[in-house]
């Protein structure tokens, strides 16, 4: 089903539309990035497919659409809709030492399939709310807000990063530049991909340490040049870059680049997740401001970022990244490892920290702060918490009665309001560029979910789908107005990420800064999820569909929810459930039925849209573009008078 604009407001409210004047503008720089077919399965020991921009300009008609206080582009209209299913090592690190040219192979994650096992959603904890923005303070990291400065007889930490950021932004942009032979800047990502991190140089080796790293060569679209230090007891020794760290074929060229003055493209996390006999692959960054992670039986899927700029904006987007990391070494039996960056880009420069902790739920919780660049010019749209994922395929059947096969690495949107009200919207693969805005102020969490976790349901494809994580974003603190965007891409093949989603502040400050000294500061938790775990306990929905008759007018929708709680529930108990339609819509019918075999409810429901759909859509298709979508609302509850609900709330737009 085609999403085509979505407006969430948590009070369940359906928020005015005004037309206006259609003028035209250009959508371009559109952040997506790529992903390799069967890239994302179960062995994570290749490096995470190439970060990509996907730079096609898309033109829509810009009727205002109002969502709370935001003033927001509406995009064209888009096709019919269609069926959706969600469902004694050498240590580079300290000298350089150059190893041996022995070739190693590649360290694997050795999880098998049958492993994975559904799991009953798991209920997150609720930040207290704040009157600021939190300050918390991460593992290791000493308290340290925007404007204090680092001691200079004090231990390396966050403190020191953030007065890197601060003078960085009180200077003029200059992207950093790494001279690279043609044979690795014309690389092939699957040529790219065999320059593979030798074994015996992995860092902290034969330490006895939880923790190990391994490092990225630049090559293909790798780039840009990435400093990575070690801090141990408060002091900073760099990692030195050597071609002989990699198993690289061509003797020629190890030796033309040994004479480089190179750096490294990213790194990678190693630690025992299933067990001590062997260190599994559980994060990397990689790419601009890329960065994932996993939990236990998972394989990698969708990425997170450390911050997007203009995303979805007409005067392009512009690309941040991070320029340096600093690693600070873990004591033995350590369960935790803590990171810093320091992130640049021609408008804003960053302090971040990044803790992971792994698990069966990896957590990985990230504090930054941002700071304007002097100079710079102001407007500019900032994405915090984002997200990028790949969405090609729900399932189904064609016409013909051929099979179509699930292909996704997220198949839902999952939103937690400040009222603590849960709100489900299914994900799409849309004919044209979508594009969605949600009034979320105060923001108690949200995320793209892999809520599919039956292998079945993938059989057609080889890639395993139903491992793919789900990655939820729990702000710490009170994060104050704004709202969430979510853009769609219109995509044919599954290796390219078509779904990014971020949070976008309100505060003045944070899209314009007259002082560089003036920064502001953000903290929340990433839970790195198996597919199929929630962060709630309510009943959840599992899949939607919804056909429209064109020649009668009408729209068929059936909701399907399911839970422990309401599967437990006999058929004949009088269960509510309310239906929220837009003015222009009349409902035509309405039924709620239990499934006899999983025990899940279905909600079936018809209504009859506005007359003037038909002659709209035949007659004047351009003056459709400028109507508002036609929003849908369900919920189940124990009665009509009850207010808490049994279930989150299924939101739907349909596209005219």
């Amino acid at each position: 089903m085609n999403l085509a604009f979505r407006s969430f407001t948590p009070e369940g409210t359906l928020p005015a539309f005004p037309a206006s004047p259609a003028a035209k503008s250009v959508l371009s720089a559109v952040l997506a990035c790529t992903l390799l077919a069967g890239g994302c399965a179960v062995q994570p020991a290749p490096p995470p497919p190439a970060p990509k921009i996907n730079h096609a300009a898309a033109v829509f008609a810009e009727a205002p659409v109002i969502v709370g206080p935001i003033l927001i582009p509406k995009p064209k209209p888009a096709p019919a809709p269609v069926k959706k299913k969600p469902a004694a090592p050498a240590k580079p690190a300290v000298q350089q030492k150059k190893p041996s040219d022995e070739s190693q192979t590649a360290q694997t994650q050795t999880v098998s399939a049958d492993k994975h096992k559904s799991q009953q959603p798991s209920a997150a904890p609720v930040p207290a709310q704040t009157q600021q923005i939190a300050q918390p303070v991460m593992p290791g990291d000493p308290a340290v807000s925007a404007g204090d400065p680092a001691s200079p007889d004090a231990p390396f930490g966050l403190a020191h990063v953030t007065d890197l950021a601060r003078k960085l932004a009180a200077e003029p942009f200059s992207a950093p530049q790494m001279t690279l032979p043609d044979t690795l800047r014309k690389m092939s990502h699957e040529q790219w991909n065999q320059l593979r991190f030798r074994d015996e140089n992995t860092l902290w080796r034969g330490e006895n340490l939880p923790f190990e790293v391994q490092f990225f060569h630049p090559g293909s679209v790798y780039t840009t040049p990435v400093k990575i230090s070690v801090v141990e007891n408060g002091k900073v020794q760099p990692v030195a870059f050597s071609p002989d760290m990699f198993a690289i074929a061509d003797p020629e060229l190890v030796t033309a680049l040994r004479e480089l003055p190179l750096d490294f493209a990213g790194l990678r996390l190693l630690f025992p997740l299933h067990g001590e006999a062997h260190k599994d692959e559980v994060a990397s960054f990689l790419g601009a401001t890329f960065f994932r992670a996993l939990g236990q039986d998972c394989g990698y899927g969708l990425s997170a970022l450390g911050l997007t700029v203009d995303t979805a904006s007409a005067s392009g987007e512009e690309i941040p990244w991070f320029r340096e990391f600093w690693l600070v070494k873990p004591a033995p039996g350590a369960s935790t490892l803590t990171l810093y960056a320091l992130m640049d880009s021609p408008s804003q420069t960053g302090a971040y920290t990044f803790t992971l902790t792994p698990g069966e739920k990896t957590l990985m919780d990230v504090r930054c702060t941002l700071f304007a660049r002097s100079g710079a010019k102001s407007g500019h749209k900032l994405g915090i918490a984002p997200m990028s994922s790949m969405f090609l395929s729900g399932g189904g059947v064609k016409e013909d009665g051929t099979p179509i096969p699930e292909i996704h690495n997220s198949d839902g949107l999952l939103l937690r309001a400040d009222n603590g009200q849960w709100t489900w919207t299914p994900l799409e693969n849309p004919k044209r560029l979508a594009f969605h805005a949600y009034a979320l102020p105060n923001p108690r969490g949200f995320g793209l979910m892999q809520r599919d976790n039956v292998a079945g349901h993938y059989s057609l494809h080889p890639a395993a789908y139903d491992l793919r994580p789900s990655l939820w974003v729990e702000p710490l603190g009170d994060w104050g107005d704004g709202h969430l965007e979510l853009i769609e891409i219109p995509s044919k093949t599954e290796i390219h990420n078509n779904i990014i989603a971020f949070w976008i502040p309100e505060s003045p400050r944070i899209f314009a800064a007259d002082d560089a000294q003036a920064g502001v500061s953000y903290a929340y938790r990433l839970y790195w999820m198996q597919a199929g775990v929630a962060p709630h306990s309510l009943g959840r929905v599992d899949d939607t569909r919804a056909t429209m008759n064109a020649e009668e007018g009408t729209a068929d929708f059936t909701v399907h929810f399911a839970g422990e709680e309401i599967n437990a529930i006999p058929a004949d108990t009088g269960l509510s459930c309310p239906v929220e339609l837009p003015p222009e819509a009349a409902l035509v019918g309405k039924q709620l039925t239990k499934d006899p075999e999983t025990g899940g409810w279905t909600l079936s429901f018809q209504v009859k849209l506005p007359k003037e759909e038909g002659l709209l859509k035949t007659i004047l298709p351009n003056m459709r573009q400028t109507l508002p979508p036609l929003q849908f609302r369900a919920v189940l509850k124990r009665g009509e008078n009850i207010p808490d609900p049994l279930t989150e709330t299924w939101l739907f737009d349909l596209q005219r």
